[in-house]
């Protein structure tokens, strides 16, 4: 597995969307969760433009070769069942790949860090078929805590617990990791890559380099006009850093 390498700030990174959940629901305080009939049309709306989704691996390794064109990274937070069972069957129908990051410490159990309805997350075997149909199995951490908030001791067993648990489960190098909450200070991405990840996503670092990837939100409400937007507000704000 050829891994990209250097941490320097990135010139004009594509456009990486990050979902949570996909699936019907009565509760959704924290706005994690997009219902299958919304994901398929947002499918839709990028298929129809041109535009395919990839694991952020793979978004990486094509913008070290200069080829992202027509490229955009598409992440899964938190590991959640309904990845397996409704996210990916409709990536795999659009020929799109994408990253789930998963909480280590609560595989085949429920998303006990928050206070909205508990959501069942993947087991070992889900994980597995996930990564079999090509989509990229990375890191959310052990317990999903803000390393910020965390001790040292405490952030290297987050990185490398999760890593090596994640590995032994796909038996393939994982190299991914998100910040859960989407919180990182310089300490937690030099530590992340101290840990031997190739990346890092938070959600909008000041200065996006590798191991601080910004990526943009998307929820229900994202419809055509919404994303839209969505791609034109990333595009002018790479013109304002370059």
């Amino acid at each position: 597995m050829n891994r990209p390498d250097g941490d320097e700030p990135i010139a004009s990174m594509p456009m990486v969307l990050m979902y949570h959940s996909v699936d019907h629901y009565d509760e959704d305080p924290h706005l994690v969760t997009v219902t299958p009939e919304r994901f398929e049309r947002q499918l839709r709306w990028l298929h129809s433009r041109g535009l395919r989704g990839v694991s952020v691996y793979e978004l990486l390794r094509a913008h070290a070769r200069g080829r992202t064109r027509g490229l955009v990274g598409l992440t899964f937070d938190d590991g959640y069942a309904d990845f397996a069972t409704r996210a990916v069957p409709a990536l795999v129908r659009y020929g799109f790949t994408a990253t789930v990051f998963v909480v280590t410490g609560r595989i085949g159990a429920y998303n006990a860090w928050d206070t909205g309805p508990p959501k069942a997350l993947m087991t070992d075997e889900q994980i597995r078929a996930v990564a079999d149909f090509g989509m990229e199995v990375a890191s959310h951490g052990v317990r999903h805590v803000s390393l910020p908030g965390a001790s040292d001791d405490e952030v290297r067993e987050e990185l490398a617990g999760s890593r090596a648990a994640l590995e032994e489960i796909v038996q393939r190098p994982v190299g991914g990791f998100a910040y859960p909450y989407g919180h990182a200070t310089p300490r937690d991405a030099a530590a992340v890559r101290a840990a031997g990840y190739d990346y890092g996503c938070g959600i909008r670092p000041a200065e996006a380099t590798r191991f601080t990837l910004a990526r943009t939100y998307v929820g229900e409400r994202d419809r055509s006009l919404r994303l839209r937007a969505k791609v034109v507000r990333h595009e002018l704000q790479w013109l304002v850093r370059v």
